[in-house]
């Protein structure tokens, strides 16, 4: 009988890192569910991936940009990460205040 494949998701999804923040006070921080969110995504399930985390598409994407603009230096990279940035802040507090009015932080 043929072994059954593991995905490189797998294993992943076997070795995330705790969170410090909910070992030590019991609810989920600010940025919990990120690491799940990108294996969803890494799996192709994009609803399931914002669900989770709904910062996660726009973090990379501002990653991502970021390290594009550091090696072609657009003329308006700069402002652009930084309203990128302040969205995505912005996006995380708003999840953050839903899952505490929601009560899901535990």
């Amino acid at each position: 009988m043929a072994q059954p494949q593991h995905s490189f998701t797998d294993w992943l999804e076997k070795h995330l890192l705790s969170c410090p923040f909910k070992a030590n006070f019991g609810i989920d921080c600010p940025g919990c569910g990120l690491q799940r969110s990108v294996l969803a995504l890494l799996r192709g399930d994009f609803v399931a991936s914002f669900k989770l985390y709904p910062a996660t598409i726009p973090l990379i994407f501002m990653v991502l940009f970021t390290i594009v603009h550091l090696k072609l230096d657009f003329k308006f990279g700069a402002q652009l990460i930084k309203i990128i940035f302040a969205g995505v802040v912005l996006i995380i507090l708003i999840n953050y205040i839903y899952k505490i009015y929601t009560h899901q932080l535990i």
